[in-house]
């Protein structure tokens, strides 16, 4: 079930706003971001219109704005490995879809640029082959996005290592390490195109069959397991052979008597523990907020509020 509350982003949310604003209830923008202005108007529509006050958009405040049942997200029709890699990339990039697809960052670490959910980059010459497919089954859709420059990217990718390593060092602040507009919002907007978003779960397909490979070794069948493995071999690199013997250790521990889903968010919890607890002491609190958010089917992560839904999901 959808519901929209302190945290959430996205066109639903814009929508919200400008029911809102043309009623009168909201003076903010129209950013698409649930912040405490989005939540103060709801409050004061619902109060007006004798509803439970809680600042949240669920199915029955969203009937009364718009004389309609509340639509579920877009994502929910997405087949699984879009999913667990949209999930991923709002963890990393705070951001939903379709932004999370278009992370975007500079040379900070020497890779010249890093594009996309799991950002792809260029010093690894791993974002090298998703542009080149992009420019090869949309050519439309490239041209419309970078105009002129698309010649320009064109080349630089024909180019040698060491001359697109410069070109992109070219682009962007040589010390802060952020892209020069125009660079900056085409190479977004790229990553905002459903044709880059599937290019991008396409090659990410190694490391999903990866992950489902893991859920193996601890019998998970969930959909929602399935994430936390991704998120733990995007985040985290995998588990080690000490954390899991860990691990099967807490799993054996559990009582007999559990029902099936009871079990199986009991093994994820432990697994999202015993994962953190062996993360780098600074990260530790960080990890254990995205795998347990898999686990428990929602939560705050870097402040946005999470529903998962069911654990069979």
């Amino acid at each position: 079930m959808a519901l929209y509350r302190l945290g959430s982003k996205g066109e639903e949310v814009k929508r919200i706003q400008e029911k809102l604003k043309s009623d009168g209830f909201y003076k903010g923008p129209i950013d698409g971001d649930f912040g405490g202005g989005t939540e103060a108007a709801v409050r004061a529509f619902q109060k007006k219109r004798g509803l439970t006050v809680d600042g949240i958009v669920g199915p029955i405040t969203w009937n009364a704005l718009f004389g309609e049942e509340i639509p579920e997200p877009g994502i929910i029709a997405k087949p699984l490995d879009y999913r667990c890699l949209a999930l991923t990339g709002s963890f990393e990039t705070g951001k939903g879809i379709p932004d999370c697809f278009a992370g975007l960052s500079g040379d900070f670490d020497g890779q010249g640029m890093s594009l996309g959910v799991l950002q792809w980059n260029f010093g690894q010459e791993t974002l090298q082959p998703l542009l080149r497919d992009m420019i090869d089954e949309d050519p439309e859709t490239m041209n419309t996005i970078f105009h002129a420059n698309n010649d320009i990217l064109v080349e630089a990718l024909h180019s040698d290592k060491e001359e697109l390593m410069t070109f992109v060092r070219s682009i962007q602040h040589p010390v802060k390490h952020f892209l020069y507009e125009p660079w900056k919002g085409m190479f977004k907007s790229l990553g905002r195109t459903q044709k880059f978003q599937n290019i991008q779960v396409k090659y990410a397909k190694r490391l999903f069959q990866s992950a489902l490979e893991l859920c193996l070794d601890y019998e998970f069948w969930s959909e929602r397991a399935t994430a936390l493995i991704l998120t733990i071999k995007v985040q985290n690199g995998g588990i080690s052979n000490l954390v899991k013997a860990q691990i099967l250790s807490d799993c054996n521990s559990l009582p007999g008597d559990l029902s099936e889903e009871e079990l199986g968010v009991r093994k994820m919890r432990i697994v999202a523990n015993r994962r953190a607890e062996a993360a780098d002491p600074p990260w530790i609190e960080d990890v254990r907020a995205r795998k347990l958010c898999c686990a428990n089917g929602g939560g705050i992560v870097h402040g946005i509020n999470y529903d998962l839904g069911s654990s069979s999901e």
